[in-house]
């Protein structure tokens, strides 16, 4: 401990140049793409609502419109809207950092993590894969995505007592859940409501999209725990080794944190567990979204603090800190808001969905199935929502295809490819942002992390693709 403190000493006395934080980043891509609508006509389609009550794009409607730029008062007053429009998520997630405020403070988190690793002891790194497949195939079902955020607290302190990083600890949801979002075949808010605006039956081809899901999740674990193997070996190796104390105690304090197991922390973790398994459940039968799992969650916390034998003052107290911690996360989530705020308030979003379907309208079907995924792919970093992307892009892309002679499942796999990729590297998705924030880590040496694994899954999603059209759904 005393060597790894001195060393992380003198690297932080080496001068560096500091990194920019989150909220610059997100600033700045604002700007950007404010000015962008001085560039970008203003343009907009008809638009129908289908039978599923979504607002739906009538392909060929396109009119280009007077343009209407973002004006400096309209820029921050789009702040404000991006905030707004992202208020749910964000006191979402404000809750949830209270409630694990008041777990933090029980100590059970650590007796857990010391059992765990008693048990794999030896075999840590099998953490990284069975927790992957996890949140891999809970965004593949029923669509879980910013829930898996919460985890990053319990994993933060597993991973580092087993010698990783909180790149490790932040990869294991977030790329997980964006893995499980591209290889989807039960996820109601992608393939299903693609699929039902292409018109096909609702989880067709689900067999190819399995073989992509466990092609995906094993290139992207195998990732990790290589990754993990390496910064296991060396720290020094570690992407965030001169800017996280990644053996550091929970506490602060000189060694590390140990808890053993009690009957107060059973107790709390199966309180926990049943919480979990109440929003799972709820979520994927019972239509529960963020106000229903916030209010669980925010039942937890007050129930974690009894069960733990805190005083009313102290769960009070222990819950603002958690809030507190998670306050940077939260708003990075508005400020995410704020760029779709601004291409939709400046009428430039259809124009850019025009523009991508011109490239790929009159090509071959090998190009235009390619096309459609390249242009899937740019789309989601302005709207990163899979619901939100495939109904404003499918209901184009669609008769492109049958243009194109793609079979409409290849569209449907290229948006989705498309949608869930980015989603794990786009700093305008502000789950992803706050994960980060969390976790502590700077986007930009997420971004260093993530380039491999970025090329190795575009590449191999452009083959899966090829392979689709080619052999496994052939346009008749």
């Amino acid at each position: 401990m005393k060597k790894t403190s001195a060393m992380s000493s003198a690297t932080s006395d080496a001068p560096r140049r500091e990194l920019p934080h989150p909220f610059v980043i997100l600033f700045f891509l604002a700007i950007l793409a404010t000015l962008a609508t001085y560039l970008i006509p203003s343009g907009a389609y008809e638009r129908t609502t289908n039978e599923q009550g979504r607002s739906v794009i009538v392909d060929g409607t396109y009119q280009l419109m007077d343009s209407t730029p973002i004006g400096l008062l309209d820029f921050f007053n789009a702040l404000f809207q991006g905030m707004s429009a992202g208020s749910s998520i964000i006191f979402y997630l404000i809750i949830i950092g209270g409630t694990f405020g008041v777990l933090r403070q029980t100590r059970a988190i650590e007796g857990l993590v010391a059992l765990i690793l008693r048990k794999l002891a030896g075999r840590e790194i099998l953490i990284i894969p069975i927790m992957m497949v996890f949140f891999a195939t809970c965004s593949a079902t029923y669509g879980m995505i910013e829930g898996s955020i919460i985890y990053i607290f319990i994993l933060l302190p597993l991973v580092r007592r087993a010698g990783y990083d909180a790149i490790v600890a932040a990869a294991i949801p977030l790329i997980g859940t964006a893995i499980g979002y591209t290889g989807s075949f039960l996820n109601p808010f992608n393939v299903g409501v693609a699929q039902t605006i292409a018109g096909l039956p609702l989880f067709s081809g689900m067999p190819f999209r399995i073989l992509c899901w466990v092609i995906l999740v094993s290139l992207s674990a195998g990732y990790v725990m290589l990754y993990a193997r390496r910064v296991q070996a060396n720290p020094l190796r570690s992407h965030v080794h001169d800017i996280v104390h990644d053996t550091a105690p929970a506490d602060g304090g000189d060694a590390p944190v140990t808890a053993e197991l009690n009957r107060r922390h059973l107790w709390i973790l199966a309180a926990f567990a049943i919480s979990l398994a109440v929003v799972i459940y709820g979520s994927s039968t019972l239509g529960w979204y963020l106000k229903e799992m916030a209010g669980m969650f925010f039942l937890l916390g007050i129930v974690t603090g009894i069960l733990g034998g805190m005083r009313a003052n102290d769960i009070a107290r222990a819950f603002s800190n958690g809030c507190k911690d998670m306050m940077e996360g939260a708003l990075a989530v508005g400020l995410a808001y704020t760029i779709v705020v601004i291409v939709q308030e400046s009428q430039t979003i259809d124009t850019i969905i025009h523009f991508l379907s011109d490239i790929v309208s009159g090509a071959s079907s090998t190009l235009a199935s390619l096309g459609m995924f390249a242009a899937q792919s740019l789309m989601n970093f302005i709207v990163t929502s899979g619901s939100g992307q495939a109904a404003l892009t499918m209901p184009v892309m669609v008769p492109l295809a049958d243009l194109a002679d793609v079979n409409r499942q290849v569209a449907v796999l290229a948006f989705q490819f498309g949608d869930g990729i980015s989603n794990a590297f786009t700093p305008t998705a502000g789950w992803l942002m706050a994960g980060l924030a969390i976790a502590g880590i700077p986007w930009s040496r997420w971004m260093r992390f993530m380039l491999p694994l970025i090329v190795v899954l575009y590449g191999t999603c452009a083959v899966l693709v090829l392979i689709a059209n080619q052999f496994v759904w052939p346009a008749a």
